[in-house]
């Protein structure tokens, strides 16, 4: 080193010790704890040469600091508060006395320790303590102006909130803490947040998100050679894959993740090996290999996370190995294993909670007890939806599903062998489409949020204009993710999406049936079946095999898809129709005519279930011309039949751009409603229309729209502007009480685990409309414009939606395959 050329003085050794223990810590990342430890030493020696005691407690606590910071991270963090202790109580009566910009060194030293002892007590599950020093730390950093270590109590304070299961707490702390770090574009800093983000994500279910978090996070971190952080992306792939159901995937990214850690003499390997371990034995229980061997590796890895004082994960190892013994039929082992597994903690993890909740469920059931396994899968899911009833925008409500999905899928099937038809209703109810089981919430303005939309509505507007001049697009295109990224996420916490309302009862249900019929589909085991529930009795009718009937819904969306474009040369048209023909008998075949004996020529309600939601039913022979409402759950029909209709008589009639049609259709809806507020070219922005959309009575848009797969929250409508999507519609106070939504596909919904339905149409459904008219397939400007004439017509002479829908559809039901979601 060059100082070691220097005279030697009290500042050569200040300067020689400052320079080691930071070597000491890099050590410790690349070589192991013995080279790093003896940096510590050779730091200690120079220190003790210095005889100013304001200098000496300062590097102390700097070898203190950096000492903990390498046990931290080898995965022993109540070996690292120790020694954060130390500096700790040696200065903070020296730090609490200086006056704002003095002593900054020591400030920041303290401030620094605080916020690791933070994220060490927070690994050891002392939330409280955690969250004493991460405040503390907050202040201080404010007080001091330090502005470099304020975004990190902020990230710290997401990981605790994270650990005692406040997730939206969380994620609204790390949302803070990226716009700092991309403000001030602290790539490497950003790229360790995402890992916690991705963390947390995860734990609610998201993810795809927490796999977007962690692509862009890994080549920073490569670029920047982190250490350990790579191997932690990779365990968080495999647990993202393995929530998934990916197992093959997630086995070898949690062997690539935990061969990195044990090079590194991580302790943390263990975390990589339960992802594995659960993933192998999720295979062995799918194929009916599981070996002794496989149990004692997780009653080992057990063994060996509770010695690393990991006390949830060595539960959940020990939950492995009982399930496992339970699929042997081992059941006297597997209770003995259950005893060593108390009730869960406050802070334990929601997918921890929900696995002991299933292994529970399926001993009772392999020992006979079908009522017990019940009860537990029914408390499970109560703890389940208490959880979704804290969460915030409809993303996180929707996402939290998959997290009871074996559970459902267990409860499902034990009551449709029991063909117990009440029972099978209730639990369906209890089991799909919980986001629609909230009463929304009156919105309250967020300006950033709405910021942040009009930044996404601008810049697809901008590619737009440039890719037709013929301009690049690429740079603009990766604004545009960033900024829809951007307000998803504040999407999600700005707020609670709604108040819970209770799940619908059947006696409910039947009493706002009255003359008309609801079939509830459900797939169980690779079986088809329907609840009916019609004249006031519920009855199951079995269908057989799923996969036909689920295959024949895609093809039919397919053809339509086909079928839609005005001009279609007439060979094509007789070709595709044929198929699509085909497909819709096939559909009636299996479907509606086993249940013609009891829904007779009502009136029906459909709650489907997975590529069912796409399927218009009146392109069924048997349901031509017949009244149909689609909704996701009993529960979302009667909330939106029973939904107050509004007092304005309010008429909003709006046209987009590019449709050839669309001045004609406009003109002549305006005639059937004379006092409609028509809004058109220049004044058919997003902005406008929002505004009117609140608390209209009847909206009817005729514009090109398009469903957003990978993020149904930003599934649009084009507008003269700029697309409008159904993000914005939470903002509404007063949600339209019908909307008809006269473009393509906007009926198409992300189902999710649960028949957890989202869209365009879904999302106004949810906020609060009682009735969407909208289409699951791509349809034709000239076709859509005469259906949407003679639905209007009917409306104007009394009808009811779903009757006036039947009417209209009947003239050409291929070329016009509306959906009526909601009440009816």
């Amino acid at each position: 080193m060059h100082v070691d050329r220097a005279e030697s003085s009290e500042e050569r050794a200040a300067i020689r010790a400052r320079i080691l223990y930071t070597l000491g810590l890099c050590q410790g990342e690349t070589s192991g704890m013995d080279l790093a430890v003896e940096a510590f030493e050779a730091a200690r020696r120079e220190i003790e040469t210095i005889e100013e005691t304001a200098t000496r407690t300062l590097l102390n606590g700097g070898v203190d600091h950096n000492q903990g910071l390498m046990v931290m991270r080898m995965g022993q963090p109540e070996r690292a508060i120790e020694w954060f202790d130390k500096f700790i109580e040696a200065v903070e009566h020296e730090v609490e006395q200086a006056e704002p910009g003095g002593n900054p060194a020591l400030v920041q030293g303290f401030v620094r320790t605080l916020l690791n002892r933070g994220f060490a007590q927070a690994a050891v599950r002392k939330g409280a303590g955690a969250i004493a020093d991460l405040e503390r730390a907050l202040r201080l950093a404010r007080e001091h102006e330090l502005h470099h270590l304020y975004h990190f109590a902020v990230h710290a304070l997401g990981n605790v909130h994270k650990q005692s299961g406040d997730l939206a707490v969380a994620l609204r702390r790390y949302e803070e803490a990226e716009r700092i770090l991309r403000k001030d574009e602290q790539v490497g800093l950003l790229a360790r947040l995402q890992l916690d983000q991705a963390e947390a994500m995860l734990m609610i279910g998201l993810s795809d998100e927490a796999g977007k978090h962690l692509d862009e996070a890994l080549p920073v971190m490569r670029k920047e050679k982190f250490g350990q952080e790579i191997a932690e992306v990779e365990m968080f792939r495999a647990s993202a894959a393995l929530l998934d159901g990916q197992f093959d995937l997630a086995r070898r990214m949690a062997r690539r993740s935990e061969r990195k850690l044990i090079r590194r003499g991580s302790t943390w390997w263990m975390m990589a090996g339960l992802i594995e371990l659960w993933a192998h034995g999720r295979h062995a229980m799918r194929t009916k290999r599981i070996s002794n061997a496989l149990v004692q590796k997780a009653l080992s890895l057990s063994s060996e996370l509770s010695a690393n004082h990991l006390v949830d994960e060595s539960r959940l190892a020990l939950l492995l190995a009982a399930r496992l013994e339970i699929r042997r039929g081992r059941l006297a082992e597997a209770e003995e294993l259950l005893k060593k597994v108390p009730g869960p903690r406050a802070v334990t993890p929601l997918d921890h909670r929900m696995q002991r909740r299933l292994v529970l469920a399926e001993l009772a059931l392999a020992k006979g007890n079908r009522r017990s396994s019940l009860v537990h899968a029914r408390k499970a899911l109560d703890e389940l939806g208490r959880v979704r009833d804290q969460l915030g925008g409809l993303e996180l409500v929707s996402a939290t599903a998959v997290h009871g999905r074996e559970l459902s899928e267990l409860a499902i099937k034990l009551v449709l062998e029991d063909a117990d038809a009440r029972r099978l209703f209730a639990w369906l109810e209890r089991t799909r489409a919980q986001t629609y089981r909230y009463e929304p919430l009156e919105s309250s303005d967020n300006n950033e949020v709405a910021e942040r939309i009009t930044e996404v509505r601008n810049l697809s507007w901008a590619i737009l204009r440039h890719g037709l001049s013929g301009q690049p697009t690429a740079e603009l295109r990766g604004k545009l993710v960033k900024a829809q990224r951007e307000a998803n996420r504040l999407g999600w916490h700005s707020q609670r999406w709604g108040k819970p309302r209770p799940v619908a009862t059947l006696s409910e249900v039947i009493a706002e049936l009255e003359q008309k019929a609801m079939v509830s589909f459900v797939v169980s085991d690779g079986e088809m079946a329907a609840v009916v529930v019609a004249g006031g009795r519920v009855s199951l009718v079995r269908l057989g095999d799923a996969a036909e009937a689920l295959e024949s819904a895609q093809k039919l969306h397919f053809d339509l898809n086909a079928l839609a474009p005005d001009h279609l040369p007439p060979p094509l048209v007789q070709v595709i129709g044929l198929s699509a023909h085909k497909q819709a008998d096939r559909l009636d075949e299996l479907l509606i005519k086993p249940l013609a004996h009891l829904i007779g020529d009502r009136e029906l309600v459909m709650v489907p279930t997975g590529t069912l939601y796409a399927v218009p039913w009146g392109v069924l022979p048997s349901l031509h011309g017949r009244p149909v409402a689609t909704a996701p759950s009993a529960t979302a029909w009667l909330a939106a039949a029973q939904a107050g209709k509004p007092k304005t008589d309010r008429v909003l009639v709006v046209r987009g751009p590019g449709l050839l049609f669309g001045q004609g259709e406009v003109d002549r809806l305006a005639t059937y409603h004379g006092k409609a507020t028509v809004l058109s070219g220049d004044n058919a922005t997003a902005t406008e229309v929002l505004a009117h959309l609140d608390g209209a009575d009847l909206v009817h848009v005729a514009a090109h729209g398009e469903h957003e797969t990978e993020n149904a929250l930003f599934s649009r409508l084009e507008l003269v502007d700029g697309p409008l999507f159904a993000h914005e519609l939470g903002r509404l106070r007063k949600p339209p009480s019908h909307v008809v939504l006269a473009a393509c596909e906007l009926a198409l919904n992300r189902i999710r685990p649960g028949d957890e339905a989202l869209g365009f149409a879904g999302a106004m459904l949810a906020g609060g409309t009682r009735t969407v008219v909208a289409a699951a397939s791509k349809v034709g400007d000239e076709a859509s414009a005469a259906a949407m004439a003679d639905y209007h017509q009917a409306l104007v002479a009394g009808a009811a939606p779903a009757v006036a829908l039947a009417e209209a559809m009947a003239k050409d039901p291929f070329r016009r395959p509306f959906l009526c979601l909601g009440s009816g």
